[in-house]
């Protein structure tokens, strides 16, 4: 039986954010931390939880701030350091009612960007983590169209609010028909990017690629071969430049997207597990 929670977690700025964690029925053996993606929520890593929970993980997750049941403009944020104090109040969180439990800090899409800046930039303050997995990260060209992109960059400094649809076609979620319509259904996603966002993450794409050398914590990438939302080749030239020794990069051809809904999601959830194992 997998036991379910939900609750605030007030982020440094004083923005409640909502969060939710499933636990199993025995001793928790470690924790996996989920950042979502653009436009994601909490809600959608239900295959995760199921084959997680069993094996005696807790998972929790949150919604970022403009994202799910958390409050905010959709997509919008003032500077990219609030995902990064947003990450920091979740773990801290976690950490301070689960204490001698090994942690992972997992992202994806967009949110596997955000917790690699987390977890390089300077702070002596974090909670210490087992490892870090980037499932999908956003890391390079995207399926966002350059156009849309251009009059993010030119409307952020007089209009930083302005928003629009991204574009991205859902269809390129997954090969799965059943995911795609989901994600249409579900009331909680959104689709929709801000020009603040849009030069926020330009930056910040551009810094952490530039200090991937710093890594240095156990580090999983899992990738979609066939992904057209966030394009594999700039994680690959990321994970490259990767020089701690404890790395791993898992690749499915023919996957897309959302690699934990996709064909073959089963293949990927038990390669992760057992990096997890391995890394207690």
């Amino acid at each position: 039986m997998i036991r379910n929670h939900e609750g605030l977690i007030k982020s440094t700025d004083g923005t409640e954010l909502y969060y939710q964690s499933w636990h199993p029925e025995n001793e928790v053996r470690g924790i996996v931390a989920i950042v979502h993606g653009l436009g994601g929520h909490s809600g959608t890593y239900s295959n995760i939880v199921q084959h997680l929970i069993p094996n005696n993980y807790a998972i929790y997750g949150i919604d970022l701030r403009g994202n799910g049941k958390s409050p905010g403009q959709r997509a919008y944020i003032n500077s990219w350091n609030e995902y990064r104090e947003d990450v920091g109040s979740f773990l801290k969180f976690i950490a301070s009612s689960n204490a001698g439990t090994g942690l992972f800090l997992f992202g994806h899409s967009l949110g596997g960007l955000i917790v690699l800046d987390y977890v390089l930039r300077s702070d002596q303050e974090k909670p210490a983590l087992n490892g870090l997995i980037a499932f999908t990260p956003a890391l390079g060209d995207s399926g966002v169209s350059p156009i849309k992109i251009i009059i993010g960059q030119i409307l952020s400094k007089v209009y930083p609010r302005f928003s629009m649809n991204t574009g991205i076609d859902r269809k390129l979620a997954a090969r799965d028909e059943k995911v795609i319509t989901l994600h249409i259904e579900d009331k909680l996603r959104h689709t929709v990017g801000t020009a603040r966002l849009s030069t926020e993450f330009s930056s910040t794409l551009a810094w952490v690629q530039a200090h991937a050398s710093q890594l240095n914590i156990p580090f999983l990438m899992m990738l979609a071969g066939a992904d057209k939302v966030t394009l594999p080749e700039g994680s690959r030239n990321f994970f490259e430049k990767i020089t701690f020794t404890d790395k791993e990069l898992r690749e499915y051809p023919e996957s897309y997207h959302e690699l934990h809904d996709d064909y073959g999601y089963q293949e990927v959830l038990s390669d992760l597990q057992n990096w997890l194992e391995r890394h207690l």
